[in-house]
């Protein structure tokens, strides 16, 4: 677990942080939780899932099929595919439950490497005493994602309730065999195709389509991880700097969330 310190002036005033130059720090996700307003650009490389939580679900971006291991990230850092998640863009910075309050307050995560104990980088706060405007930004930028998967997660739970969400039945070669890939859901097309024209009016009110229909078309995406693996192979075996692929796949590398 990483070391969250909440964004205090007693704790912050007088340090700065750098930005992150590598995606190192989410070379063991296998999973990242999406947003709805990510999908329109999350579809064309990233395989989508949903996971349960309980009684809940939630909607990720399938990163790898093996836990602890990011097929995305790179040797060096860099990230191999095209859409990289909200979620990683606001690092060092999350979002986290302070006890004794409700909302969620702006934290940085100490273990980072990306703290400095002098103004040298982006500071935190200004010589008013303000958040700085960078750190202003990714708080902006933060708000945005929780609050709109936050929507995401009650339309999700809508597809639920209709019965078509099921289990998204994967195998991986392990050596000779086929071991069985567990807890990952996807969208159940024959039933969203046959539903009663009530219960898919009441999707569309929920803005649940746009989430059914994006996690079907991004599953075929899940075969980006062959051409994945050949790049770490190629990363591996390279004595020299490795070639950038981010040309075989695209680079979305900003901190936007539209």
């Amino acid at each position: 677990m990483p070391q969250l310190a909440a964004i205090t002036k007693e704790t912050h005033a007088g340090k700065s942080w750098k930005r992150y130059q590598s995606y190192d720090f989410a070379a063991k996700d296998n999973l990242a939780p999406l947003a709805g307003a990510e999908i329109a650009r999350a579809v064309s490389t990233l395989p989508m899932a949903f996971v349960k939580h309980q009684d809940t679900f939630s909607l990720v971006a399938v990163l790898s099929l093996t836990p602890g291991t990011n097929m995305f990230t790179g040797q060096n850092g860099q990230w191999l595919g095209g859409y990289v998640p909200a979620v990683f863009r606001g690092y060092p910075f999350m979002l986290a439950a302070a006890e004794g309050r409700d909302d969620l307050i702006l934290c940085v995560n100490e273990d980072s490497g990306l703290i400095l104990d002098d103004p040298g980088a982006e500071p935190f706060f200004d010589e008013q005493g303000q958040v700085s405007g960078p750190v202003q930004e990714i708080l902006n930028f933060l708000s945005q994602i929780e609050q709109n998967r936050a929507v995401t997660n009650q339309a999700v739970n809508a597809l639920a309730e209709a019965g078509i969400i099921t289990k998204w039945q994967l195998k991986i070669k392990d050596g000779d065999q086929e071991k069985p890939i567990t807890g990952l859901y996807r969208v159940d097309e024959a039933k969203l195709n046959t539903l009663a024209d009530e219960s898919f009016l009441k999707l569309r009110k929920a803005g649940s389509l746009p989430i059914a229909y994006g996690q079907l078309l991004s599953m075929g995406n899940i075969q980006i991880f062959e051409k994945l693996s050949t790049m770490h192979q190629a990363q591996a075996g390279a004595a020299a700097e490795p070639p950038d692929f981010n040309t075989f796949l695209g680079n979305d590398d900003v901190i936007s969330f539209d």
